[in-house]
């Protein structure tokens, strides 16, 4: 099938389905305007994140990488006024960028930006925790890590979701030499050997192409 029909559909998506969103419009003109690159996640993507949210009944959310705020936004919006959701993301200036959009969003007050490598602020996150719910979406090469500190601050009935964890097709290739595929395929390996996880990944396509998740629930 031709990569553009992916598009076209999820344009009808969100068209006809999420209709018009003008702060998520917005923060994606403003990570656009500022060059940060396009891998945010799709509108209907990050809807499904703030339903996965609802449905969870989120009080207490982690990200891994903020990028421009936009996956914050839709996180953001599934909590309580009381609510927090925490988002670390590398970059000092997509940090900036994202602060001004969860703003415009009117979600500041909910979401806590902390700047720094991830694998040096998740240690210090203990007092925040548990999450309800974490998303992860950063460096595919810490995906393992990144899971490993889901499980240390989450509690039982926390939900982990991994984005971009098919890499185009290349996660089935064992040969492979990309980081990021070698660190989300030892992420899958932890997930099935770790009996605290009940986990599955579902394969996706859509208009930033083909790709995938992880669902994971944390059971004990």
């Amino acid at each position: 099938m031709d990569p553009r029909t992916w598009a076209t559909v999820d344009d009808y998506l969100t068209d006809n389905l999420l209709g018009s969103d003008e702060a998520l419009d917005d923060a994606a003109r403003a990570a656009a305007e500022a060059g940060l690159p396009d891998i945010a996640v799709s509108p209907p993507q990050g809807r499904f994140l703030t339903l996965l949210a609802t449905m969870v009944r989120a009080r207490s959310i982690l990200e891994v990488g903020t990028l421009g705020g936009y996956s914050a936004i839709c996180l953001a919006r599934a909590l309580p006024p009381d609510g927090t959701l925490v988002t670390l993301e590398a970059d000092p200036r997509f940090a900036d960028v994202a602060r001004g959009n969860v703003d415009r969003a009117g979600v500041g007050d909910r979401v806590d930006i902390r700047v720094g490598a991830a694998l040096d602020t998740l240690p210090t996150l203990r007092d925040d925790a548990p999450f309800d719910l974490v998303f992860l979406d950063a460096d595919k090469a810490s995906n393992a890590a990144y899971v490993r500190w889901a499980l240390e601050l989450g509690l039982p009935g926390t939900v982990i979701v991994v984005d971009n964890v098919v890499r185009h097709g290349a996660v089935a290739d064992a040969t492979s030499d990309d980081p990021g595929v070698r660190g989300t395929r030892e992420m899958f390996e932890l997930m099935a050997a770790e009996p605290r996880v009940d986990a599955t990944a579902l394969q996706t396509v859509a208009g930033k192409g083909y790709d995938g998740f992880a669902l994971a629930l944390v059971t004990g």
